[in-house]
């Protein structure tokens, strides 16, 4: 008797988090297809060198999707290996018709010829996957950046106020890493290799013997990996070289690196008592249950909750590359199961949330004036120290002047009143022998003081446009099954 599907822990990753595109990519049936297509894509090269015949390659084709999970693992309950359960199900499958197909599946091969071939392709699907919905994401950022490039705000320095910036400048942080990310991401994508056809130890014994030479077997490998659309590594154990998932897996955490600072920082930016940035809130959404008012940052929140568990994957794998003793141990194959699945699913997650407090991010004018009045006044001082000193004011006492007035001020914000520097500052002869009063509104304007952040925003954000140009218009991207 079945349990019922609520009564036993399920993953949050199963249901929760990650789109069900990225979760079909990794699920038990697709798995299943995957070893099935390695087969196929075996028993093409080796009917080309007349070891299958046509009516045994129509057989195998025929029945590449006809998964039976239910049987495959009835089987594995008795035999205790999950690859050859399926194996034994494909083959009954394909033998009904009398032909003998079911005979010539395997035929040279192990089981991580198998299986690493298959994981590589599901890895490079679901990279293909991660990189589009990247893209799509500098896109979105790309605009926003460009809208906000001249939008003055207050920096901070140690969670201290510091000098203006702008807001397009700050979400251009956010660019550039998403962009390096993207590279390291598309590269990996690009170059992602199988294990090829190398058997029990990686030395491609089996095949010799079955194919009479060196040069057969490896041809035969290189047929079989043009069918599976990937690259082999020249060098391999029993397995691929486990380093490949840490790479794979150490640019996820890397991504969810970026997507963690933005996150980070807008639940700075989201507190009452700065209040520039938040996330959207819907009409009906509940923020407490025990305090109605609330508005929490939950979508960040829970961007850095799921970033925070993605960092600890490398670790997992760093392991299973290292501790992979000579022609390799098992050691990794019951994490592996979850690790890579996990890794993805996990960095879909994150995109997906942040996608969604990108397009619904608000700015409050207002708080971004208020910080500014009170805050960039202190930044714009600079501006006065130079026009004094070019009107032949001495730097140094000039320094010691604003410093002494600014600390005037930051006592009076300190006790909840308005900033008085303006005023401290035009009531001053020591700076208006320099600086008429009448210059000195403008001079303490911080928007003014923001360099060229703005040029620099809009820059970044054309790189990021060209380079998801230049990659779609080679590549395919998008939610396939």
């Amino acid at each position: 008797m079945s349990e019922d599907v609520h009564d036993v822990w399920r993953s949050p990753l199963s249901h929760r988090y990650g789109s069900p595109t990225m979760r079909r990519i990794w699920g038990e049936r697709r798995k299943r297809i995957a070893w099935r297509r390695v087969w196929q894509a075996l028993a093409i090269a080796q009917a080309e060198h007349g070891l299958v015949s046509a009516a045994q390659l129509a057989d195998i084709a025929l029945h590449v999707d006809d998964i039976d999970v239910e049987r495959a693992e009835a089987i594995e309950e008795e035999i205790k290996h999950d690859l050859v359960a399926e194996l034994r199900v494909f083959a009954a499958q394909c033998d009904a018709h009398g032909n003998g197909a079911g005979g010539v599946l395997h035929l040279g091969a192990t089981s991580m010829d198998i299986e690493d071939n298959a994981d590589a392709r599901r890895i490079k699907r679901a990279l293909d996957l991660t990189v589009g919905r990247l893209e799509s994401m500098l896109q979105m950022l790309s605009d926003r950046i460009d809208a906000s490039a001249d939008i003055a705000t207050m920096g901070f320095t140690h969670l201290q106020p510091a000098e203006p910036t702008t807001i397009g400048y700050r979400l251009a942080q956010l660019g550039q890493d998403l962009l390096e990310d993207h590279r390291e991401l598309t590269r990996l994508h690009d170059t992602l290799r199988g294990k090829g056809l190398k058997g029990a130890c990686g030395t491609s014994a089996s095949y010799v013997e079955l194919m009479g030479s060196t040069a057969a077997a490896r041809s035969l490998e290189a047929r079989v990996m043009e069918l599976l659309g990937l690259q082999a590594f020249e060098a391999a154990t029993q397995t691929y070289p486990r380093k490949q998932d840490l790479v794979v897996v150490s640019a996820l955490a890397s991504l969810a690196q970026s997507f963690y600072k933005f996150a980070f920082d807008l639940r700075f930016l989201q507190t009452p008592a700065i209040g520039e940035l938040s996330e959207p809130f819907g009409t009906h959404q509940v923020g407490s249950s025990a305090m109605p008012f609330k508005r929490n940052p939950v979508s960040a929140e829970n961007v850095c909750s799921l970033a925070r568990q993605l960092a600890a994957l490398p670790r997992i794998a760093w392991d299973n590359a290292a501790h992979s003793l000579l022609e390799r141990t098992l050691d990794d194959s019951a994490n592996r199961r979850s690790l890579l699945p996990e890794a993805f699913l996990l960095a879909d997650a994150i995109i997906e949330r942040t996608r969604r407090v990108l397009d619904g991010l608000v700015h409050t004018p207002a708080a971004t004036e208020r910080l500014l009045a009170t805050y960039g006044v202190f930044a714009a001082t600079e501006k006065v120290l130079l026009e004094a000193s070019r009107a032949g004011g001495d730097r140094q006492v000039l320094h010691e002047v604003l410093r002494d007035q600014a600390m005037v001020a930051w006592a009076a914000i300190g006790r909840g009143e308005p900033n008085p520097l303006p005023e401290l500052l035009a009531g001053d002869a020591r700076i208006t022998q320099w600086v008429p009063a009448g210059r000195l509104p403008g001079l303490l304007d911080a928007r003014a003081h923001v360099g060229d952040a703005p040029e620099r925003a809009r820059r970044m954000a054309a790189m990021m446009r060209a380079a998801v140009d230049e990659r779609v218009g080679g590549t395919e991207h998008g939610d396939r099954a």
